[in-house]
This record gives C-alpha cells, structure tokens and sequence, in this order.
C-alpha cells in the first residue's frame, strides 16, 4: 500500500490540503518534514508549505471571500486585515508590505488599519 493510500493518510488528507501541504515518502522526508508513524511504524510524511506560499494561500482565500481585494471598500479591506491578523499573515515577514500591495493601499494604511483593532 502507498503512503498515500494509508488510511492514516486518508483520515488527515482535508487538513493537509487546507494547510497547503503535500505528502511524500518517509524515504523522501527531509528534515524540515513531519514523519507520522502508525503502529511504530513511519508510513507517511507531510512537506508543509513555505511561509511565502502559506500567504500567498492566505491572500487567495480572502480574494475569494471577498472578491478582488483591489476593489474593496475601505471597511472591507479592514475586515480583511483582520482576518489576515488573526490566521497569522503579518508574522510572516514582509507581510505587511505584501498584503499592502494586493489590497492596493499602502504600507501606512495596513498599519493603520491593524492599529485601529487594537484601539477598538
């Protein structure tokens, strides 16, 4: 049976693919992988995604929520900070300035933005 067939792989599959991962061999794991053993023994491993893909990943899903982030209003475009805020997008560095550019608006706005949930 292939890694991929495992039922361990079946029963993880949904979470793997939200998180933008993809599974490889134990033989093929590196060491930034996630090796999962099943009864002792290594029957899959998980390649997670980079952190420019997670918020590239991040960025899509929010596009699709709420259509083209450039033509947002100004209150949709804070509702999409704060989503990004909360899934994590602004730890990821040069976060800001990414997302500033797919909404459009500046580095200043996004921190405003951001400071103006921490005000509220």
């Amino acid at each position: 049976m292939s890694p991929a067939e495992h039922p361990l792989s079946a029963a993880i599959k949904p979470l793997v693919t939200a998180i933008g991962a993809r599974f490889v061999t134990p033989e093929e794991a590196g060491p930034e992988d996630v090796v999962l053993d099943w009864e002792g023994e290594p029957v899959v491993a998980v390649r997670l995604p980079g952190l420019a893909t997670a918020l590239d990943r991040l960025l899509g899903d929010a596009e699709r929520q709420y259509g083209p982030l450039t033509d947002l209003d100004r209150e949709a475009k804070q509702r999409v900070v704060r989503t990004l805020e909360q899934r994590g997008a602004f730890t990821i560095r040069h976060g800001v300035e990414t997302v500033a550019a797919a909404l459009g608006v500046s580095r200043f706005t996004v921190y405003n933005y951001l400071n103006r949930e921490t005000r509220t």
